[in-house]
């Protein structure tokens, strides 16, 4: 999905068309969801067996820009990691983010988690102003998949997930039902110490599936996953975008994920330098 400049030649109108219409029907899908949500409430979570139908869970969809930043700038003694970044992702947004190593898409990305404060700059996600006391209530709400798993290395997998559904308000079995979504149900027993990188990374999205985040950001998703988990990274990113989250997705392989986001931007230098594809 892929933003561009009017072409008034018979390819060009069939781009613009293609575009129009991927956008219609995200505003479709949102908007089905949110008349869906208003009559009934939120339905309890149902998580598939592996390589099933992700059903999404329909929560109150947020009318505001789940990002948006401006003029952001994060210094380090000796380097200027980012410059000037601005974004903004709005509800049912997938968004790709391209650079080369050490552009600080990593840092931009912990900007938005509320991990790492801007040193100058500012804006919200979802709805709280960064660098302020607000953010601790929106924390829960984001999810980050980084390069390092955020599972517990003593406890085994089961563990973790409970850990995460307790936390989270959950129930005890929904942990259960996410391993099995992702392919993990016989490595519940496993302590994530010993697991494989791609077993942890797969745990990874279980704890997106049971966290359900209205922001959801990944680090180089498919990086340790094998080629029966490909079609993971896409349920995964269509469920928060389905229930009107938004995803921002850094990758190195826009291919490979060009089918997942609406649009791409590029980091160099710490600023980003071209906005679409």
């Amino acid at each position: 999905m892929v933003g561009g400049e009017s072409s008034t030649t018979g390819d060009g109108n069939k781009s613009q068309f293609a575009i129009r219409n991927s956008q219609f029907a995200r505003w479709r899908q949102v908007c089905s969801c949110r008349q869906r949500a208003a009559g009934s409430g939120k339905p309890d979570l149902f998580l598939p067996a592996a390589g099933g139908p992700l059903l999404l869970t329909l929560a109150a969809m947020p009318e505001d820009p789940i990002v948006a930043v401006e003029g952001i700038a994060v210094r380090r003694p000796g380097a200027l990691i980012l410059r000037d970044v601005s974004l903004q992702v709005l509800p049912g947004e997938a968004v790709g983010l391209f650079g080369a190593n050490g552009s600080g898409k990593t840092t931009l990305l912990r900007v938005l988690a509320t991990l790492t404060r801007p040193s100058s700059g500012g804006g919200t996600v979802l709805g709280a102003p960064l660098g302020t006391d607000a953010v601790e209530r929106v924390r829960p709400r984001i999810a980050l998949v980084a390069h390092d798993p955020a599972l517990v290395a003593n406890l085994t997998l089961g563990e973790n997930l409970r850990l995460l559904a307790l936390l989270a308000g959950r129930r005890v079995d929904d942990a259960a039902r996410a391993l099995e979504a992702v392919g993990l149900s016989g490595a519940s027993g496993r302590r994530a110490a010993v697991c494989s990188n791609g077993m942890r990374r797969r745990a990874e999205f279980a704890r997106v599936m049971l966290a359900e985040p209205d922001l959801l950001l990944l680090d180089e998703a498919h990086v340790g996953l094998d080629p029966a988990a490909g079609d993971l990274v896409a349920r995964i990113v269509e469920s928060v975008t389905g229930r009107g989250g938004g995803v921002v997705l850094v990758s190195h392989e826009r291919e490979r994920v060009g089918s997942l986001i609406d649009r791409s931007l590029t980091l160099a230098d710490g600023r980003i330098t071209e906005p679409g594809r």
